[in-house]
């Protein structure tokens, strides 16, 4: 499986972005489709994780009422939709899978076997 995410950019605070994540495989119903970011000088830290069957999602406390995931099993794609943005979401956003997740594991990096390159976000005050 091959990932390639794309749609970040330079955005006012308070804006919004959409990061898309083509899968270049067939994805399995089982498949856990996620989102990391990873800011200058901080670990890669956990956004948010859906099962490509949309039966589990999981969200970081910070993501949750402002990022939304979703998925185009059609077009094998996952999206990541950030509202409020704030300066503090200034990060390279990463997409993951993985076929061996138990839902509990959906935040840890660890488990994903599959990267894409990473999009850049730019938060600005």
């Amino acid at each position: 499986v091959q990932l390639q995410a794309s749609g970040g950019g330079l955005v006012q605070g308070g804006g919004s972005l959409r990061l898309s994540c083509v899968a270049s495989l067939r994805t399995f119903d089982d498949a856990v489709l996620g989102w990391f970011r990873q800011a200058p000088g901080k670990e890669r830290e956990f956004v948010v994780a859906t099962r490509w069957n949309g039966a589990t999602t999981r969200h970081a406390d910070f993501a949750r009422g402002r990022f939304t995931i979703s998925r185009d099993r059609a077009k094998n794609t996952v999206y990541l939709q950030m509202n409020s943005l704030k300066p503090d979401d200034t990060a390279v956003y990463y997409c993951a899978a993985g076929r061996r997740l138990i839902s509990s594991s959906m935040s840890n990096p660890t488990f994903y076997e599959y990267w894409g390159q990473g999009t850049l976000v730019t938060v600005s005050s």
